[in-house]
């Protein structure tokens, strides 16, 4: 191996994430790791991410696939996000994010999902825990579940996603576009502001609150604290008719996004505006700076009843707690990004082949 795997920073029901190191140029990045006759999932993860480029989308390092002891290994490589996931924040504050975060998160989520709609791309699982904490802020990552917007790529892909965040529409099986991503982000945002899943009473009866989602015309109920601008932008993600939702591209100049840029505006002008000394006075120059499954379930019958219910019972993740079966250990790792091309390889029938340059 070009790289050393270090320690384990994530356990899912698809993958394992370690640490890891690149050995030419001491890089640090993450290695999503699964036996490779179970790698359908980190497979198609890789097909979407290698096309994918923006300051909001996870960065795409490479693959490659390993001997391990006595077992072949597919490995996804990706930047490494010390602070770790969304959810780390969240369980952190112990009762939701203050709403100043909200805002920020929130922006640079909908700045991901206007580039991959733009880009032809669902994720179709926004939530929380595939959403990375950067230096640079959030970006959307975990792409096991997206799919293509154009109808006939599509059309052979199985409804995914996480029963919790999923629209209404895809718990009826009906349909998973770009509408079904917005859903989910107001899910997500009321799972910042509240630190519970946005549907109460899940772990008491998971199948009727599917069922609920699906056929009941509700939506999450938002939390009475949140501002005005925050409920109402909350109303434009969680409309029930996924004709009737914003777009991301409206959302992005929705007040409640167009607030926080103008606040960042005013504290960087604030900060930058205040001379150092009286000599400062009448020289002092600024600047203004802006910045910014889980379950698969496919329903098959056309009874209403048992569609829900195969929706339940092929869920990936059958433990709906809030917290579901991820066990997170992280560590600080001081690192200096650095580019460089190493040689990865592929499988392509019995033998392994060189494989395009992959950047640690």
């Amino acid at each position: 191996m070009d790289w050393i795997r270090g320690n384990t920073i994530g356990r899912g029901s698809s993958a394992t994430v370690s640490v890891a190191t690149s050995c030419q140029s001491g890089n640090i990045f993450a290695a999503k790791s699964v036996e490779f006759s179970q790698s359908e999932m980190l497979q198609r993860e890789q097909v979407f991410l290698c096309t994918l480029r923006s300051p909001r989308i996870v960065e795409y390092m490479g693959y490659d696939i390993t001997m391990e002891n006595n077992k072949l290994m597919y490995n996804l490589m990706i930047e490494y996000a010390p602070a770790g996931m969304l959810n780390d924040a969240i369980r952190d504050q112990r009762g939701g994010l203050h709403e100043s975060r909200i805002f920020q998160y929130t922006r640079e989520i909908v700045q991901g999902l206007e580039y991959l709609h733009s880009s032809g791309v669902v994720h179709c699982d926004i939530k929380s825990r595939n959403i990375l904490i950067t230096e640079s802020g959030a970006k959307i990552a975990d792409f096991g579940c997206a799919r293509w917007t154009n109808p006939k790529a599509s059309a052979a892909t199985p409804i995914a996603g996480t029963p919790m965040f999923m629209a209404p529409e895809v718990a009826r099986g009906e349909e998973q576009g770009c509408p079904a991503d917005i859903w989910a982000l107001g899910c997500t945002i009321i799972e910042m502001a509240t630190g519970m899943s946005p549907w109460p009473n899940v772990n008491s009866d998971p199948l009727s609150i599917l069922y609920r989602i699906a056929y009941s015309g509700e939506s999450p109920n938002f939390p009475e604290f949140l501002s005005t601008k925050a409920k109402d932008f909350l109303s434009k993600c969680l409309q029930t008719d996924p004709k009737s939702r914003w777009t991301a591209k409206q959302l992005i100049n929705h007040p409640f996004i167009q607030e926080f840029e103008l606040t960042q505006k005013q504290n960087q002008k604030s900060i930058t505006n205040s001379p150092t000394s009286i000599l400062d006075h009448g020289v002092w120059t600024f600047t203004e700076e802006s910045e910014s499954i889980n379950s698969i379930v496919e329903t098959k019958s056309a009874s209403l009843s048992r569609r829900i219910r195969g929706l339940w019972l092929n869920s990936r993740a059958p433990n709906w707690e809030w917290e579901e079966t991820w066990i997170t250990v992280r560590e600080n790792v001081e690192s200096v990004k650095q580019d460089k091309n190493v040689t990865c390889t592929r499988m392509v029938g019995d033998d392994l082949e060189l494989q395009s340059r992959c950047k640690f």
